[in-house]
């Protein structure tokens, strides 16, 4: 199982909220670059970055700081928040990012979404954001009526190969993660899409109880900030466990 190292950016600093609220911001960090380099040396597989700003304004923000992460890494490097047309997802990668994710724009235009994974194949992943199992939008803050298994369904026919499911609720509480919906979310025999685990971390016992379950990543952010969880740490256990 991948471990993703979070960077929540907002105003190009990097920092995180509690259970997407944006009046309940900590910053971590003004030099994002800076933070990408230590979650690498510390052996993150991956970065996963999200643009606040824009998730919530709809249109790609702190393009600057993603830049600098980007330069600053060798590992893959992931990004969402306000990537909501052709032209905003095509520079983002042409920014040398690996993937990029579609959450608004994957239940608001599903015409966008087939497009996209038709020409840009595994390089688009969907972000499942729920809300008691609901799907929200534009940043977290509005609610859809459509629910997460529902869009799951939806999505078998775009070839998506991956999805994030993030259960806002517990994101950046440092509780536990979502194990019942993120088990409903896998399909039988490995099939696609793959699932990557978000939103409550807090312990590398959660993370040994995710990869049980299958999934193919998981998302670890306000606990590797506060030191509740050490990403060597969790690696050996993540190791340990895969060669018992």
């Amino acid at each position: 199982m991948e471990l993703l190292a979070a960077i929540d950016l907002k105003d190009g600093m990097c920092v995180r909220l509690v259970q997407g609220d944006f009046e309940q911001v900590t910053v971590f960090s003004d030099d994002p670059a800076s933070t990408a380099r230590h979650w690498q040396a510390q052996g993150a597989h991956r970065l996963h970055v999200v643009d606040l700003d824009g998730a919530r304004d709809g249109h790609p923000v702190n393009i600057a700081a993603i830049k600098a992460i980007r330069a600053a890494v060798d590992i893959p490097v992931q990004v969402g928040g306000g990537l909501r047309n052709d032209e905003t997802i095509r520079a983002t990668l042409a920014l040398g990012v690996e993937r990029v994710i579609l959450g608004t724009a994957a239940v608001r235009d599903p015409g966008l979404l087939t497009r996209s994974v038709e020409r840009y194949d595994e390089r688009i992943i969907v972000g499942l954001d729920a809300r008691n199992g609901w799907v929200a939008t534009a940043g977290w803050t509005e609610t859809s009526q459509t629910h997460v298994l529902e869009l799951l369904q939806q999505l078998a026919h775009t070839g998506v190969e991956r999805i994030i499911y993030t259960d806002i609720g517990r994101d950046g509480t440092l509780t536990e993660p979502d194990y019942e919906t993120t088990a409903a979310l896998i399909q039988p025999d490995g099939a696609p899409p793959a699932v990557i685990a978000s939103g409550g971390v807090a312990r590398v016992e959660h993370l040994v109880r995710l990869a049980a379950l299958g999934v193919e990543g998981a998302i670890i952010g306000r606990a590797l900030y506060t030191g509740d969880i050490s990403l060597p740490a969790a690696l050996a256990a993540l190791s340990k466990g895969e060669s018992a």
